[in-house]
């Protein structure tokens, strides 16, 4: 799939964040893919506790200062972008003070799920897409890393369905082990609907729980990825079940690994 454009929307990405199955895939996926001839922007939350002197993070003063109204409330979104420089790759940041400044990821120090977290997921999904418009970049293919991007197909599919940089994007979602626990907020359903998804397509979410926010957004995708071999097999059967194209999870060491997402991504057009 030489020569098109993949928009990588992470959870997490090493080094920013530590080693794990999940921030090792996104960070050597945006390099091989790179590498592979296909032209790459990459975003992840700047979380709090990311350590922006270290990793040498700047503020795109250009991208920056565009207002967001998340849950009735305006919201400045602000964008940071820092270099990998053994992989030749730049890695765009998410930030606002009101949603990322807390010296944490996800949960809390008790290990507690953030009772905003909703908020979170759609300041993040719609500041990605409000700076890729603003990029005025198309992408091909929008692949999405881990629960917190999941708003993301949601978006695509609705509040951006007739965006001409957007429209046409083919759209997957990346599984992996990691799960809330907590169901999201109960009024996330009416905040979608308000952005402008169908009600009944959101009735059939039923409520919060991430199996059944999950299934929303396989709906929503044109394929679906088992990062993990911990993924939860019951979505990537329903995957199957509603003709998303789904692959398999198969380990980095495989040969042709990087090859096999590559064609992977072929096949959605």
């Amino acid at each position: 799939m030489a020569n098109n454009k993949i928009l990588y929307i992470c959870q997490q990405i090493m080094p920013y964040l530590p080693e794990n199955e999940e921030s090792s895939l996104c960070r050597q996926l945006s390099q091989a893919m790179q590498e592979h001839g296909n032209e790459i922007r990459t975003f992840m939350p700047r979380y709090g506790c990311v350590n922006e002197r270290r990793n040498q993070l700047h503020e795109v003063i250009r991208l920056s200062g565009m207002n967001l109204i998340i849950n009735d409330d305006d919201h400045q979104l602000i964008i940071k972008v820092s270099s990998i420089p053994s992989a030749r790759i730049q890695i765009y940041f998410i930030d606002n003070d009101d949603f990322f400044s807390r010296k944490a990821v996800l949960t809390d120090e008790d290990g507690k799920e953030f009772e905003d977290n909703d908020a979170r997921m759609m300041f993040f999904a719609r500041g990605v897409l409000e700076t890729v418009k603003k990029l005025q970049w198309r992408p091909s293919v929008v692949h999405c890393h881990g629960w917190f991007s999941a708003i993301a197909p949601i978006y695509l599919r609705n509040m951006f369905k007739d965006d001409p940089l957007l429209c046409d994007s083919k759209i997957v979602v990346a599984l992996y082990e990691d799960k809330f626990s907590t169901p999201l907020n109960a009024e996330l359903g009416e905040k979608l609907v308000n952005e402008g998804t169908p009600a009944e397509d959101v009735a059939k979410m039923k409520d919060t729980s991430y199996e059944n926010l999950m299934r929303f957004v396989i709906d929503n995708v044109d394929g679906v990825v088992a990062g993990s071999e911990k993924a939860d097999k019951a979505l990537l059967d329903y995957a199957r079940e509603t003709g998303k194209k789904v692959l398999d999870y198969q380990s980095p060491e495989t040969e042709g690994f990087f090859d096999n997402y590559d064609r992977f991504y072929e096949e959605l057009f």
